[in-house]
């Protein structure tokens, strides 16, 4: 019992703690003597650090990217500037780091107007886009929505202009445009509108046409189907449909004059006649045969 077999091999003994030298598996290769952080550290993927595609160089500026605070610079100039790698490197580096999904570079409009870019650090890209993406602490991507087109409201077709301003004949016009709603709902017309139409209906007024003539024009015949634009048809009613100025009149010349009533001073008979008459005209023929 107490004799010691020196043929038997010893038992096998683990490695020391403190010998960063020896492994259990194999006497090479890397150990790792690991300390706790509590302050000032990152998290980083082994999906980055050990990415067989990205090359040492984007492994090392992604690292540091996930490192910077909010807000730091990470253009190209501000890594050239912090890195001995040049410029050319370096945008290369992050080329790579955006098509594995490991970066994305936005563009933005601030409040002043002007263009400034994002970069946004993904810290576990999206394996798969088709899918929905799992919480991988990258905010996803802010897609800008295509601008809208503006539908632009093409102005009201020109009306015909009247050559007087009687402001009894633009109260005229204006009282027919507002009554027409009572004839068809779908004639109701805004306050701009209507200030538009008012001359071409005082022109047709002007051209001696009734008012009951020129509201038989603009609402006869109208589509069964909604108005969109009820007043640029009226418009177009009131350009297509005016008609010709009234007949030429000369004008009238001014009235007999009405002399007074006086007696004849040789029949004594009451006429007509100016201040220089003291006669009336049988008077006057007899004296002047």
């Amino acid at each position: 019992m107490g004799t010691e077999n020196t043929s038997a091999p010893p038992p096998a003994q683990s490695a020391p703690a403190d010998n960063p030298t020896r492994t259990r598996r194999h006497g090479g290769g890397i150990i790792h003597e690991n300390t706790r952080h509590t302050t000032r550290f990152v998290v980083i993927g082994n999906h980055l650090v050990q990415h067989k595609e990205l090359s040492l160089l984007a492994i090392g500026l992604s690292c540091h990217l996930q490192s910077l605070p909010t807000g730091a610079g990470a253009d190209i100039k501000s890594l050239a500037a912090r890195f001995p790698e040049g410029p050319t490197r370096i945008a290369a580096a992050l080329r790579e780091l955006e098509a594995h999904g490991y970066l994305r570079r936005e563009r933005h409009r601030t409040e002043t107007g002007r263009i400034v870019t994002r970069t946004v650090s993904c810290n576990q890209p999206h394996a798969d886009r088709r899918r929905e993406p799992a919480d991988t602490g990258c905010p996803p991507a802010k897609r800008t929505p295509p601008p809208q087109r503006r539908t632009v409201q093409k102005a009201l077709p020109a009306v015909p202009q009247p050559s007087s301003t009687a402001p009894a004949l633009f109260q005229t016009a204006l009282d027919l445009l507002a009554d027409l709603r009572r004839r068809d709902a779908r004639l109701l017309l805004s306050a701009t509108d209507t200030a538009h139409l008012v001359p071409g209906v005082a022109a047709w007024l002007e051209r001696d046409v009734t008012p009951g003539a020129v509201r038989h024009a603009l609402t006869a015949g109208l589509p069964d189907e909604p108005l969109h634009r009820p007043a640029a048809l009226l418009a177009h009613r009131l350009v297509a449909q005016l008609p010709p100025p009234p007949p030429f009149r000369a004008p009238a010349g001014p009235p007999p004059p009405r002399y007074e009533v006086r007696n004849c001073d040789g029949c004594d008979r009451g006429f007509r006649a100016p201040e220089t008459e003291d006669r009336c005209r049988d008077c006057r023929a007899a004296s002047h045969p």
